[in-house]
């Protein structure tokens, strides 16, 4: 039986890019039914080495994404050694940036780069963290969050979580629910990463109402009856004022960036780290 062609997509974060692409190329084989196997967080050249020898065995193809130039260079002199077939995504892409910013001429290329990864890597693991830690789904973990986002339904939790990861900031939100208890594990953790949110009623109305709308639901659900938002509301300044530690932002009718920009400074000034800690 013939084995089915496949695809080794090796990356130093996620491989989500390099996933993405293999398979925008692979539209133009309909006819080619091809496995893909993403190696995620290969950061050494040891790690490198063993993928490499998995592939040369098993007559695979390697697409690789990784932002350190002495481990591109490893993949591909292995993969030359082993004469498995390799495509280098990212390498091309970054000489070139060296180029034209002028930066092979510079004593400190190293360092820049080396600085340039970690920063990478950092974002990459706020990214996933974030992910996981979305609208409560887990509290495992919950102290290794930079910042923790509290509020009830619709005041912007998640889409301020994304916006803050892809700065390089871990985050979790836990939704706020009518008489439901809070985590302990929210109320054990550094008070000082925990912000809670809250917005204006007759706002919160109007987007309820339209995101039921939308999925062609009842506006007139409670979900979205003014009383029903009204002690929703109320809920939650009783639980922010209990914990007076918490800072509280209000998001009705500001832009998602000036809302995170205030969270991120005001955060950052109590846990003593620089404003651009993290960006």
């Amino acid at each position: 039986m013939e084995t089915k062609p496949t695809i080794y997509i090796i990356s130093d974060g996620t491989g989500e890019t390099a996933s993405s692409m293999v398979r925008a190329g692979l539209v133009q084989f309909r006819n080619t039914d091809t496995n893909i196997v993403r190696c995620k967080n290969v950061r050494t050249n040891d790690q490198a080495e063993a993928l490499v020898n998995e592939v040369f065995i098993k007559k695979g193809m390697i697409v690789f994404t990784v932002a350190s130039p002495s481990l591109q260079n490893k993949i591909k002199e292995i993969c030359s050694e082993k004469g498995v077939p390799a495509v280098d995504l990212l390498g091309p892409l970054l000489s070139t940036f060296a180029n034209y910013f002028n930066l092979s001429n510079q004593g400190e290329e190293a360092g820049a780069l080396r600085t340039v990864n970690e920063r990478y890597f950092k974002r990459i693991e706020a990214i996933e963290y974030t992910v996981k830690h979305d609208d409560g789904k887990t509290t495992r973990a919950l102290d290794d969050a930079d910042i923790v986002l509290v509020g009830i339904s619709r005041t912007s939790k998640t889409p301020l979580s994304i916006f803050l990861s892809h700065k390089g900031w871990k985050v979790a939100n836990i939704p706020l629910v009518l008489n439901t208890p809070l985590p302990e594990e929210l109320f054990t953790i550094d008070q000082r990463k925990v912000v809670g949110l809250i917005i204006d009623a007759e706002i919160l109305f109007r987007i309820r109402r339209k995101r039921l709308e939308k999925f062609g639901q009842d506006p007139g659900n409670e979900y979205a009856s003014k009383a029903h938002i009204q002690k929703e509301i109320d809920y939650a300044l009783g639980i922010f004022s209990k914990n007076k530690r918490w800072p509280v932002f209000d998001v009705s009718d500001r832009a998602l960036e000036e809302t995170a920009s205030e969270i991120i400074r005001v955060v950052a000034t109590r846990m003593d780290l620089p404003y651009d800690a993290l960006l």
